[in-house]
């Protein structure tokens, strides 16, 4: 393990305790939903510390992996009770356990682009974040695939949100661009938000991540259109 590799799970680990004892302390005070979705959302920010692993298997599986055990410990599902978190009891209670599973898939897979790391994983906390905050709040009018409920407000925000996102992303890894890389963004924003609206029970921590990542990786790399 290099210098640069300890020093990116000590910030990680340290970045993700903030969070959780921010959330539970503070913000699960005001409002429990916002609470967990908001560090649903903070969480996500753990893209812009991918720069500092320089070692595959330490990212995915000392950083990453070990999130897994631990959001499921305190999960409803936790075989552990007084451990559980009630924030992850609102919503879907595997969605944390979810997120992990993602990130570690990610980093192991495309450690050597890791824009398309981040593009996941913004996708997945920003775009579905905010779109869960704004179409509990705002979401008037609803439609309903399989078993969950969205909004149109919720489903339009996935879809700003993760523009923006996505772009924040390419300027940060400093990703050149072309005349097509703005429209294959709304391809990919669209295809995320649709993921997303199909998705039950919580997958969608799973899914969006998955075929935004691997979407961007057949435009830029296969395709080179981006």
């Amino acid at each position: 393990m290099q210098l640069n590799d300890i020093l990116g799970v000590i910030i990680v680990y340290a970045y993700v305790a903030f969070l959780l004892v921010l959330t539970e302390k503070w913000l699960s005070k005001k409002d429990t939903m916002v609470s967990r979705k908001l560090l649903h959302i903070m969480v996500g920010n753990i893209a812009f510390l991918l720069p500092l692993f320089v070692t595959r298997e330490i990212m995915a599986f000392v950083a990453a992996a070990p999130f897994i055990v631990l959001t499921y410990l305190i999960s409803p599902f936790s075989p552990f009770r007084k451990v559980r978190d009630r924030l992850s009891k609102t919503g879907h209670g595997l969605g944390l356990v979810y997120y992990a599973i993602a990130w570690t898939v990610l980093a192991y897979v495309f450690f050597d682009h890791k824009e398309i790391i981040a593009m996941g994983i913004l996708a997945m906390s920003y775009g579905d974040g905010f779109a869960s905050i704004l179409g509990i709040k705002y979401g008037t009018k609803t439609y309903k695939i399989f078993s969950d409920r969205k909004s149109y407000i919720g489903s339009i925000s996935m879809f700003l949100f993760t523009i923006l996102l996505l772009e924040i992303a390419l300027l940060y890894y400093q990703v050149p661009t072309q005349l097509l890389t703005f429209p294959m963004l709304l391809v990919l924003a669209g295809v995320a938000t649709l993921t997303e609206g199909l998705t039950p029970k919580g997958l969608d921590n799973l899914s969006v991540p998955f075929v935004v990542a691997v979407l961007y990786w057949y435009f830029q790399y296969y395709l080179g259109v981006m």
